[in-house]
């Protein structure tokens, strides 16, 4: 069952519990009903796609980190900056490392959780 926050500071903590557990239940209950997910740049997920996604990608059993940089938060819209690493298993069955600066944008539910609406992982070159 997923862990939801009404703190935002604590939203990428319960993301990268559930990830690292390999909860894809967990991790999409984490997201907006629309949404939108750009783990490969130029190639925006959501509905159903997004969702199989995070299974299909938590199936190779990665292993994540992740420390927000900075947030920003408006009445029930945050902005996360996340320095971000994943150690996984590429394509090819070869190790792979994965890192960069994301920008999330969270919007605060009715029940007062924050869930992603936009998780852009690669918004910010390093």
């Amino acid at each position: 069952m997923a862990q939801l926050t009404q703190d935002v500071e604590k939203h990428t903590a319960l993301y990268v519990e559930a990830f690292n557990a390999g909860d894809a239940d967990a991790v999409n209950a984490m997201y907006t009903e629309e949404a939108v997910a750009v783990w490969q740049p130029g190639t925006p997920l959501t509905g159903q796609a997004r969702i199989d996604s995070v299974r299909e990608f938590l199936a190779r059993g990665p292993r994540m980190t992740a420390v927000p940089r900075q947030s920003f938060v408006t009445e029930d819209t945050a902005l996360l900056v996340v320095d971000w690493s994943i150690d996984t298993t590429g394509d090819d069955g070869n190790p792979e490392h994965l890192e960069g600066v994301g920008l999330d944008v969270l919007r605060r539910g009715a029940d007062g959780n924050w869930r992603y609406a936009i998780d852009d992982p690669y918004g910010q070159q390093k």
